[in-house]
């Protein structure tokens, strides 16, 4: 199965996130580095949480066709 939306939206935040943290970090600005800490903690979170969603729906479709046989 493809990622789903979760998954995509949490990839683009930790991409973001990464980016604003190492332009914080080279720039000595400290807020920019730790919003972008957090924007990269919570995309991590937020995929995994789709990763977790498509693994179930995935194992239940499978369990499904287990059934139907």
């Amino acid at each position: 199965m493809r990622p789903n939306e979760d998954e995509v939206r949490g990839k683009i935040d930790e991409a973001a996130g990464t980016v604003k943290q190492h332009i914080g970090r080279a720039t000595g600005d400290v807020d920019l580095e730790d919003e972008g800490t957090g924007q990269r903690i919570g995309g991590n979170i937020e995929s995994g949480v789709g990763k977790a969603r498509r693994k179930v729906g995935e194992a239940l479709n499978d369990a499904g066709k287990k059934i139907g046989k």
